[in-house]
């Protein structure tokens, strides 16, 4: 072997050498370095200064501790509800909501402990009992499409066990929370013999229009006797099988026995059901022109916080955690030295006859038949 390929070997195992030496140095900070920031971050407390929610995030009233705290909640004394007592006992509502077993303790029992204890009476609809609800196990399987199936039996149930309990039926989902006060305000005027139901309103399927079912809809005593009495019975005026959307069937069963779709908007024409949560109809987006609720949407509407009616009825898909604080911040939270002063009551409304619709309403319907045309 000569000198040089010798040489030439040496340098070669050299540069090999280095190499490991390297990679072993960079190794050895970046553990270095993690068990450095490990022991400093353990033994300075102070810094979870530098993040205000590490030490405090919120819960889940699904838990156990969490679950026993809600279980207690109750109104705080009013000295100005003379008007709502009024309503409870003039404008009876009988709430029931549409759960299934497996939303019992994750989503019904919370709708209890906020909404539905405003409610006359309160019933939960499923396939099972359960003896913290008192649900009602209808004879239906579960499943998405069973819920015209269930919607049908709930309605005869009510129909044969507590028609005369209420004047008006509000249909709701467990997810769905409802300013009964509110619901009671607007109903006030109608008597509960006028075939009419209420609710968000849409414009597909059904000529007069339905109403969705996840924003909650609420119908008269006369309403819920057709529809029990006239329209179940034909298979030409209602859907007969389980199957079908329940808001879609539920509109075209009660427009074919006619009840009317009525108008639930306030006097400056904004909305009071809402098929999503509040900060989704309250913070502009860009819309998307093919999303169904554009397309869908019986009234022209707003976005921002001219979408809601300052005397809104219901929101859906409200979690439950959500449910407790739109509770507190209804209910419980007072601005000092503000007090509201409610609206008078219009007066009593004949047998069929309907709230004339606001020169700003009209505006508004006026509006979107041109743009629709356009």
């Amino acid at each position: 072997m000569t000198a040089n390929s010798l040489l030439g070997r040496s340098l070669l195992n050299e540069g090999r050498a280095n190499k490991r030496c390297l990679v072993c140095l960079i190794v050895g900070l970046v553990v270095g370095f993690c068990l450095g920031a490990r022991y400093v971050h353990s033994s300075m407390p102070e810094c979870a200064e530098l993040m205000p929610y590490a030490g405090h995030r919120y819960g889940d009233v699904n838990d156990a501790f969490h679950s026993q705290n809600m279980v207690e909640m109750v109104d705080p004394e009013q000295d100005n509800n003379s008007i709502a007592k009024k309503l409870y006992s003039e404008v009876r509502i009988l709430c029931w909501i549409l759960t299934s077993p497996s939303n019992h303790k994750k989503k019904a029992r919370h709708v209890k402990r906020t909404w539905g204890k405003r409610c006359n009476k309160l019933l939960f609809m499923s396939s099972a009992k359960d003896e913290e609800l008192d649900a009602i196990a209808l004879p239906i399987e579960e499943g998405r499409n069973n819920l015209w199936g269930k919607t049908k039996e709930a309605f005869k149930y009510i129909y044969e066990h507590h028609i005369n309990e209420a004047d008006w039926f509000l249909k709701a989902d467990d997810d769905t929370y409802t300013v009964v006060e509110n619901l009671r305000s607007m109903l006030y005027a109608y008597d509960p013999q006028t075939p009419v139901y209420f609710g968000c309103k849409l414009k597909p399927d059904v000529r007069q229009g339905y109403m969705s079912g996840g924003a909650g809809y609420v119908l008269s005593r006369e309403a819920v006797r057709r529809f029990v009495l006239e329209a179940l019975p034909d298979p030409k005026l209602c859907r007969s099988d389980n199957s079908g959307a329940e808001d879609v069937e539920m509109g075209k069963c009660l427009e074919n026995v006619q009840v009317v779709a009525g108008d639930s908007r306030d006097a400056n024409g904004r909305g009071r059901f809402f098929p999503f949560v509040p900060e989704h109809h309250l913070i502009p987006s860009q819309p998307d022109e093919k999303f169904w609720y554009w397309k869908y949407i019986y009234y022209q509407t707003n976005e921002g916080l001219d979408c809601c009616s300052d005397s809104a009825i219901s929101f859906h898909y409200v979690s439950p955690n959500k449910m407790y604080v739109l509770d507190y911040l209804i209910y419980h939270l007072r601005p000092y030295g503000i007090v509201n002063t409610p609206d008078g009551l219009p007066n009593k409304l004949a047998v069929g006859e309907l709230m004339p619709t606001s020169k700003k309403t009209q505006e508004s319907s006026s509006t979107k038949r041109k743009m629709e045309s356009q």
